[in-house]
């Protein structure tokens, strides 16, 4: 069962105009599906924009309300996660 507290914080922070990548999701929000949350706005008429990023940038973002370091050997800059976003 997902954590309702997280899945509506998630969710707010979405309709607030915030991207958010899974990695985002799981460390801020504790939500480990973010598919879930996703596919509830589209059904309610969101228009979602996804794209990739960099995980470098998703770690970036995290460390501005927690710490995460990623292992000295990970290609951060290598790796691509998928950012969600509300269009307006």
């Amino acid at each position: 069962m997902l954590n309702p507290y997280g899945v509506q914080a998630a969710r707010e922070y979405l309709l607030a105009g915030n991207a958010i990548t899974r990695l985002e999701a799981m460390v801020l929000f504790a939500v480990p599906d973010l598919t879930k949350i996703i596919s509830d706005l589209r059904s309610e008429g969101h228009k979602v924009e996804r794209q990739t990023v960099p995980l470098a940038g998703a770690i970036r973002r995290v460390n501005q309300a927690a710490t995460l370091i990623a292992p000295p050997a990970l290609p951060v800059s290598d790796i691509k996660l998928t950012e969600y976003w509300i269009a307006s």
